[in-house]
């Protein structure tokens, strides 16, 4: 994950804020984020495992996120939903939220920030993070039980 905060000189020049979207996206991913993802990781394991098979995800020190079809997305209090505006297809975003700059610009310079070509990318706003999604794998209920159990205890399985 890389900050999606500018730095130095570039922060004045590039602030980022986020208005209500007139449409909302088709959601294409669900993010959880400290609590919300411990409780995420305990909705996708309570599902079996055909259903788990349909999701691909990424994980990292309290950060879940699962990719797949917007009917098969679980619901979770507090997850943020990501979807795919057409004029920013290598960006992941708020269903809910749209950039107050044109969504080709904010593309160009996240990636160009983040220094990643072809990357897709998950833009979370509140967090000020932009995820990669470059390691999204098919979920594992091992894994997640894995990420889980150290999300709950601190402590490396």
């Amino acid at each position: 994950m890389s900050a999606l905060e500018p730095r130095g000189e570039d922060a004045a020049r590039l602030p980022v804020r986020w208005r209500a979207r007139a449409a909302p996206l088709e959601p294409l991913a669900v993010v959880g984020e400290g609590l919300v993802a411990v409780a995420l990781a305990r909705r996708v394991l309570a599902e079996d495992d055909a259903r788990l098979a349909t999701w691909e995800g990424v994980a990292g020190p309290g950060l879940l996120v699962l990719l797949g079809a917007s009917a098969s997305l679980p619901w979770v209090d507090g997850a943020v939903y990501l979807g795919r505006d057409d004029a920013a297809p290598s960006l992941l975003l708020p269903c809910a939220l749209a950039p107050a700059v044109a969504a080709p610009l904010l593309e160009r310079a996240l990636v160009a920030h983040a220094r990643g070509g072809g990357a897709k990318w998950a833009v979370l706003p509140a967090s000020m993070c932009l995820v990669s999604m470059e390691a999204a794998r098919p979920v594992s209920r091992v894994t997640l039980q894995a990420w889980l159990d150290t999300a709950t205890t601190g402590h490396t399985p």
